[in-house]
């Protein structure tokens, strides 16, 4: 079959790279609500007649999709990691079990988690508006309210993936603690460099030990817990012994860096590219030091 295009929004853009593009606009479509979101999805797939549907795993599609597979008798997956034309994979049980699924029922959508490769169309796309009956809506978008960016933490399209372990709340070589300390470095660090934050499961279980703990932290850091599968390009793992950290995302990995004191961990039997024998808490300020220049 053919590759076709859905657009929805206030005024849609039809991209390059693809034959066929099939369009919803208005103002009604300018936000995300599942009435309005619902309806053009709906249009779209019955205006393409598409057997196969995917759409990026955002917040937006990921709430508004399932009802449209229900109205069309059709079937949905969510988080796909791969997909090619009739098989897709994901990931279950905290990303330690790879799936390959397949389905019979049609429409079969798929909600894609970020990271998948695209091979782009050549040429100019057909271009075809689609009308759309919107229901009453009772749902009325006044405002967005969202932390500040320098309070988000966790990034799953970041370059970067920085791994706290439990080593920052542990004594230092003055024999005390520096929980405070450690956390301005860290959320220093994620601040200049727009980093994502993971923790090890140690650090997170801390909390539950009665022991001082990185005050940002929870267990949406750790392995699996924001049922994602980000694919960060780089990681750089601070006072983790050099097992794989709980974390999400470190896995896939290409690039991997690691601090440690222990010139003997397990960093630096294979589990890492390149180990820094040092003081993470001396290093991140050297880092910091130098980002901010």
């Amino acid at each position: 079959g053919s590759l076709a295009v859905g657009l929805v929004g206030e005024k849609a853009q039809p991209p390059r790279g693809v034959p066929f593009v099939y369009v919803v606009e208005g103002a009604e479509f300018a936000q995300s609500r599942y009435a309005s979101d619902a309806a053009a999805a709906e249009a779209l797939c019955r205006a393409s007649g598409a057997t196969l549907v995917l759409a990026a795993g955002t917040s937006r599609w990921t709430r508004a999709l399932p009802g449209v597979a229900q109205r069309l008798d059709g079937r949905i997956d969510s988080h796909v990691t791969a997909f090619d034309g009739e098989r897709a994979t994901r990931w279950f049980y905290r990303q330690r079990i790879e799936a390959v699924l397949t389905r019979g029922e049609r429409p079969w959508f798929l909600l894609l988690d970020a990271g998948l490769p695209y091979q782009p169309h050549e040429g100019e796309p057909r271009v075809e508006h689609v009308s759309v009956t919107l229901p009453p809506l009772r749902t009325r978008v006044t405002g967005i309210v969202a932390p500040k960016s320098e309070q988000q933490t966790i990034r799953p399209d970041a370059d970067l993936l920085f791994v706290a372990g439990a080593g920052w709340t542990k004594k230092q070589k003055d024999g005390q603690t520096h929980v405070e300390e450690a956390g301005n470095l860290v959320l220093g660090f994620l601040a200049a460099t727009r980093a994502s934050l993971g923790s090890s499961k140690s650090l997170v279980d801390l909390s539950g030990e009665g022991q001082s703990v990185l005050p940002f932290l929870s267990h949406l850091n750790q392995i699996g817990q924001t049922g994602a599968t980000p694919r960060h390009p780089k990681g750089l793992a601070t006072c983790c012994h050099g097992e794989e950290p709980h974390v999400v995302g470190w896995r896939f990995i290409q690039e991997r860096r690691a601090v440690n004191l222990d010139p003997n961990c397990g960093w630096a039997r294979g589990k890492a590219d390149v180990l820094y024998v040092a003081d993470a808490f001396e290093v991140v300020a050297k880092l910091n030091a130098l980002l901010s220049a």
